[in-house]
């Protein structure tokens, strides 16, 4: 196991779940909410664990909340946020609705750490996951640029950058899924055995 250097967690809390119907952060999943999974999954390989949110019910899982640098601008701008207030340079970001997220696959990212490239994201089917990623600090004025200009598209910004993407294997798609509806809910709590 990789063991901690200077890496912040960084966990994006702030959307508006209007598809679960209720704040996805705090969803039930065996026992835990979606936001325990997340930290359960970031502790082993941070040193600090920072929540991007501005629903005060986040603080109780003892961990700094930071508000989004321009409200309702979307992942960018809690991105920009959390790497903002990170006292690190890397930062290991995720999405709070990752639950079944697991060490293995943020060490993955962090195995794959080189000193030019600004973000590593995974990718799936063909399709990049860049709220399952390791993101440097550095990358956070160019960020807040794009955000004066208006742009809120991730992909755009990823595409200014020195980005790497790194497949998952097939067997651990499962533990990046995006859980946005209750459908979704049922859907791993019927496939999940543990």
């Amino acid at each position: 196991m990789a063991t901690k250097t200077n890496i912040t967690g960084i966990i994006l809390a702030g959307g508006k779940s209007s598809r679960m119907g209720s704040d996805k952060a705090l969803m039930q999943f065996n026992g835990k909410t979606f936001l325990e999974h997340v930290v359960c999954a970031l502790k082993p390989l941070v040193d600090d664990i920072l929540i991007v949110s501005d629903n005060p019910m986040h603080e109780g899982f003892g961990y700094s909340r930071v508000l989004d640098t321009i409200k309702d601008a979307g992942p960018l701008s809690a991105i920009h946020a959390g790497l903002t207030h990170s006292s690190t340079e890397k930062n290991l970001l995720l999405s709070c609705d990752v639950p079944l997220i697991e060490t293995s696959v943020l060490e993955f990212l962090i195995e794959n750490l080189e000193e030019e490239i600004d973000v590593i994201q995974l990718t799936n089917k063909e399709k990049s996951i860049p709220l399952v990623a390791l993101y440097k600090k550095r990358v956070a004025p160019y960020f807040f640029t794009l955000l004066k200009q208006g742009e809120r598209r991730i992909i755009k910004a990823l595409n200014g950058l020195h980005t790497k993407s790194l497949s998952i294997a097939k067997d651990q798609e499962r533990f990046v899924m995006n859980v946005n509806t209750l459908s979704d809910l049922n859907e791993i709590k019927n496939g999940n055995k543990n």
